[in-house]
């Protein structure tokens, strides 16, 4: 008895089930003239998965161990009477939040630049999808929402880990993971319309790694009150995402007295410098990508 043969398995089949068909042209413009942001963050977060592993490594493992070393290592160093220098908690309390923001906005100079770079002039990606019907706005707000989503994950984990070590005191501790999200995009978002300006790598982002975000890391109160650094570096931390920030993150995470004015204020500064940076990028992308 022969076996049935490929065409007989096949006529066999259940009919049941209707053939596949692709959307019309028309359909399928429509639907990226409306959701194309979300189509291109669809995009760049499956690039993302493809290496995972070093994200979070990098975005998490390094400040997971910078709290380690500086909230349980150099904390048993400082002085057991100095508690009233940091709002009368802990050590490990204090830095906490600001290591939290911190990850975040070292994310921002990452994400931002190079990634950035390649679309325009390396691999060119954003000229493939600005062939379809997907405007220069929708691009660069694919890669916005897919990067902030980055932020989001990354600083969930890292709360985590914070409230395991028992420096998240505040119910209200949570509420610091939107505060670093907000905190990446008000630094990530003028620095993608920087860096859509660049048309040749002559070491600028490394100009900016050196001489921007490490100091603002540096001297925007991370490891101690920014009233106890120096005058002279003070404005540092007034003008930093970082600080304003951070000191969101110290309001939330163990209930640090401020001003309700200064709280707005920071809160409009992030929105604010966020918001800039998203009319600077439309307009470069849009610049850049002939339209």
């Amino acid at each position: 008895m022969t076996e049935p043969s490929f065409a007989d398995e096949v006529k066999e089949r259940p009919t049941s089930v209707p053939p596949l068909r692709a959307h019309s042209p028309e359909v399928s413009a429509a639907k990226a003239r409306r959701w194309g942001a979300f189509y291109y963050a669809e995009q760049v977060l499956r690039v993302m998965k493809g290496y995972g592993w070093s994200i979070f490594l990098y975005s998490v493992g390094q400040p997971a161990a910078y709290l380690f070393a500086m909230g349980v290592g150099l904390a048993t160093l400082v002085d057991t009477g100095g508690a009233a220098a940091f709002g009368g908690v802990s050590y490990i309390t204090f830095i906490a939040p600001a290591l939290l923001i911190s990850a975040a906005v070292m994310t921002a100079a990452t994400e931002f630049t190079f990634p950035v770079m390649d679309g325009f002039k390396w691999r060119r990606v954003y000229f493939g999808p600005h062939a379809s019907p997907l405007t220069p706005e929708q691009i660069a707000g694919g890669q916005i929402i897919a990067v902030t989503v980055r932020f989001f994950l990354q600083s969930a984990i890292y709360f985590v880990i914070v409230a395991l070590f028992g420096a998240s005191p505040s119910g209200w501790g949570w509420v610091s993971i939107l505060v670093a999200t907000l905190a990446g995009l008000a630094f990530g978002l003028p620095l993608m319309a920087y860096a859509a300006t660049i048309k040749e790598d002559k070491g600028q982002f490394a100009m900016v790694m050196r001489f921007i975000v490490m100091p603002l890391f540096l001297f925007s109160g991370t490891f101690f009150p920014l009233d106890t650094l120096p005058v002279a570096v003070r404005w540092v931390g007034w003008i930093s995402p970082i600080w304003h920030g951070t000191e969101l993150g110290r309001v939330v995470s163990y209930g640090y007295e401020e001003s309700p004015v200064l709280t707005i204020i920071h809160i409009a500064f992030l929105l604010g410098l966020a918001w800039l940076g998203w009319v600077l990028t439309k307009r470069q992308f849009a610049r850049r990508m002939g339209q």
